[in-house]
């Protein structure tokens, strides 16, 4: 039988530092305020920074985590396999890289941004007129972004062969080619099995990670459906298999809504006293349905 009282100790694993470019203490408040209510909510947290965390023997059967190292996602997934309740899902994590994300977002029809695959070796530039992607992102298709460069808004094909280059370079054999949506720029955070939605300009709030609002400027409060992205990003989340997530949409001129990036486990900033209490109660959401699972697992194989 399940022994429930396991079952309320859990490992915290924050992000490394690297890993939140211009957010480590956002990303840091975040956490720690989920900590403390799952904490009064009567469980056990024994923390881990992610270096711990991939060189300790993990014996808690539920680890809530931050991780966006390889190598600690890797161990999250082993985990997993093993039996332990994972939120986020290591697997879901990787999903969030550029190229994983790009073909998942796109097979399932959400709402997502022309886009082009390629080597960085590969020369593009004549795909890129064919097909008259003028102006366009180019990100690394291999991993989550570290660094201002591992996202770049290029204004002609010929700029965009010269970044490829530069990737290359870098190590970084692939990349995804987005093109341009003229629109509003928003930014949302959101809560699987949650009626928990944020959105906001970020452009307005001085909200930004590598500067990159400054493209599409400031928002014009284009009408649109905030059930719709709710919607779409909902979808968006189940597709990745993310519980807590945010990212960024382009609103067109007519409204229509395109998911442009999605994250896992965002900072929450602008809403971290709201959220944080969100997303304990999601991990506690979790906690107990799987384990409602599997105590009729095994009321099942012991009948």
């Amino acid at each position: 039988m399940i022994e429930m009282d396991q079952y309320t100790v859990i490992a915290g694993v924050k992000r490394a530092g690297a890993y939140s470019p211009n957010h480590i203490g956002n990303d840091a408040a975040i956490f720690e305020q989920t900590m403390q209510h799952l904490h009064s909510m009567g469980y056990v947290i024994h923390y881990y920074s992610e270096e711990e965390f991939q060189t300790t023997e993990i014996k808690e059967p539920i680890i809530v985590n931050m991780c966006r190292e390889m190598t600690s996602i890797k161990k999250l997934q082993a985990l997993e396999k093993e039996g332990k309740i994972i939120i986020n899902s290591g697997f879901g994590i990787e999903n969030c890289t550029r190229e994983r994300m790009t073909r998942l977002l796109v097979s399932a029809e959400v709402p997502y941004p022309e886009s082009i695959i390629v080597s960085t070796s590969a020369p593009v530039q004549e795909e890129l007129e064919k097909r008259r992607f003028i102006n366009c992102w180019i990100k690394r298709g291999d991993f989550h972004a570290m660094h201002k460069e591992d996202v770049s808004y290029v204004r002609h094909p010929e700029e965009a062969q010269d970044i490829l280059r530069e990737y290359a370079l870098r190590g970084i054999r692939r990349a995804v080619i987005n093109r341009h949506l003229e629109g509003d720029l928003v930014k949302f955070y959101g809560i699987a099995n949650s009626d928990f939605f944020y959105w906001f300009y970020p452009f307005d709030m001085h909200h930004s990670k590598f500067g990159h609002e400054q493209i599409n400027g400031k928002a014009v409060g284009i009408p649109f459906s905030i059930d719709e992205m709710q919607s779409i990003c909902k979808k968006a989340s189940e597709v990745l298999n993310v519980h807590v997530f945010g990212g960024d949409c382009i609103i067109s001129s007519e409204g229509d809504i395109q998911i442009i990036d999605f994250n896992d486990w965002p900072s929450f900033a602008p809403c971290r006293d709201v959220a944080s209490q969100h997303i304990a109660r999601c991990v506690h959401n979790v906690i107990e349905k799987e384990l409602s699972i599997r105590a009729y697992s095994t009321i099942l194989k012991e009948a």
